[in-house]
């Protein structure tokens, strides 16, 4: 427990010593690629117990700027730097300009993108989804399962499902590219119009697999997004799950200020 100074709390030893690891990560002193001084080398630097610095890295861990390996210790991450993720991503003129929202998206803040599909075909439809599509749970729908990475390192995951009566009839929908404006356009070119995109974003740590699958470190910040694509005729025609590396995003929203 900290002492109270002056009527405050005092930081606590094993923060102090976080704080600064984190500081010299982000001035450079400390670059990516570096490891990060083992505990015996932080014991004898601050003069603290193994267990204050097992508690100061983790909460180093926490800030996302490092990565354990096991028998080899924490290393500093070499991530890009944090990009946008706004409202304007699904804009029409990005679709009729032939750019799907996460290229148009990484095209605008300079990055390099990539996506790699994962998965294509018919399944059953998890109960989460299938309640938002207005389907039976384990009615087949198709699934598009995908890997975005950003200069070259994994940002997110989303796999999207879309309902099979829409879709049997969109043969690029079954396709690793659907062309020119992604999934979205080709719904469009069937008279799918949307009115709106309708997203709910819970943060909590990633699973191991999930670490895994982003390279982050265990128990790193993740950001569980579900969204629902719904047309001018009020039918949700495609519900996306994503899951993105907390770090890699900074989310902005424009919202009307209207009766």
């Amino acid at each position: 427990m900290g002492t109270a100074v002056g009527g405050e709390r005092a930081v606590p030893r094993y923060v102090q010593i976080a704080d600064e690891i984190v500081q010299q990560i982000r001035a450079g002193v400390l670059k990516p690629g570096d490891m990060v001084p083992s505990e015996s080398e932080l014991v004898d630097r601050y003069g603290v117990s193994g267990g204050t610095i097992r508690k100061a890295m983790a909460e180093v861990r926490a800030s996302g700027l490092v990565e354990t390996r096991h028998g080899k210790g924490s290393i500093v991450k070499d991530r890009p730097p944090v990009r946008h993720r706004s409202s304007d991503r699904f804009r029409r003129s990005h679709r009729r300009g032939g750019k799907a929202a996460y290229l148009a998206e990484s095209a605008q803040s300079g990055a390099t993108a990539k996506v790699s599909v994962l998965f294509i075909g018919p399944m059953e439809a998890p109960e989460d989804a299938a309640r938002r599509l207005g389907v039976d749970v384990g009615a087949q729908v198709l699934a598009r399962r995908r890997l975005y990475f950003r200069n070259g390192t994994p940002v997110e995951t989303a796999t999207s499902y879309l309902p099979w009566d829409v879709v049997k009839e969109i043969p690029e929908l079954f396709a690793e590219n659907p062309g020119g404006g992604g999934i979205y356009a080709r719904l469009e070119d069937q008279g799918h119009e949307f009115a709106e995109f309708v997203e709910t974003l819970q943060a909590r740590p990633a699973s191991k697999a999930e670490a895994s699958e982003l390279a982050l470190s265990p128990g790193s910040a993740v950001v569980h997004l579900v969204r629902e694509a719904r047309t001018t005729e009020g039918r949700v025609v495609e519900v996306c799950d994503t899951l993105m590396a907390a770090d890699q995003f900074v989310f902005e929203y424009r919202i009307p200020a209207v009766d």
